[in-house]
């Protein structure tokens, strides 16, 4: 699919401009990176989908250290775009938790806390999804793919990025064909246990958060006491990082 086509498909999905656009910057930054089962792919899967395109997220508790959102219909990308630019607009003055209710899907974690980062704001997000993965010596399926982001900012101006998702593959690979449906299990081999443990100690962490049974996400952003990444990077000696092109 080409970005014009890309974008025409959101605008007739109900999408108005402003929300077409915030959904294609995302969606091409996936297909950029070559994480095309959250690219345009993703476009064709959203028609499936009963869309409230009306519906705007809202932060319903504003503490210092503390917020929470509802997406109240909203797509799960909007409500976190629109979360990353609120913590932009007003950053935390040490670190703030930001709870997402009602928040699905949410897209390439990575592409949330590069933004942050960005913005000079170290971040760690987490959410959850459908259950897809079964415990590693069989069973239904118990835990989403549980993706893990952390977006760490860097004064020579390109961040780290690790974004990792408890799944071999994932549910986007499946969606776009660029994966078998029996492929998504928890990743590692026989060492699938410990990508299963974590996937599910992640899913407890935003359940245990969120008032309700709706997925949702979970939001650490802070601002940066220290620099490390230059060090590492003159250190790795031009070896790729995460997040690098």
């Amino acid at each position: 699919m080409e970005a014009e086509e890309a974008h025409a498909r959101l605008r007739a999905l109900g999408f108005d401009e402003d929300d077409s656009q915030r959904l294609f910057a995302h969606f091409s930054d996936a297909e950029a990176r070559g994480k095309r089962g959250h690219g345009f792919s993703r476009i064709e899967w959203l028609a499936t989908l009963e869309l409230d395109t009306a519906a705007r997220p809202e932060r319903i508790q504003a503490e210092p250290g503390f917020e929470r959102w509802h997406g109240r219909g909203a797509l799960g990308y909007l409500v976190l775009d629109a979360v990353v630019r609120a913590q932009l607009a007003d950053p935390p003055a040490t670190a703030r938790v930001v709870v997402c209710e009602d928040t699905f899907p949410t897209g390439m974690l990575g592409g949330w806390v590069r933004r942050l980062a960005d913005g000079g704001l170290v971040a760690a997000l987490t959410a959850t999804s459908p259950a897809r993965l079964a415990h590693p010596d069989g069973g239904p399926a118990l835990i989403g793919t549980t993706p893990l982001a952390i977006g760490i900012p860097s004064t020579d101006g390109d961040p780290v990025v690790s974004d990792v998702s408890m799944g071999q593959v994932t549910h986007g690979d499946v969606l776009a064909g660029h994966a078998r449906p029996d492929e998504l299990v928890p990743f590692g081999g026989e060492h699938a246990h410990k990508a299963f443990a974590l996937g599910l100690g992640l899913q407890l962490l935003v359940q245990a958060l969120v008032r309700e049974h709706a997925f949702g996400a979970v939001l650490l952003v802070a601002r940066p006491d220290g620099d490390p990444v230059p060090a590492l990077r003159a250190q790795a000696e031009g070896v790729r990082l995460p997040g690098d092109r």
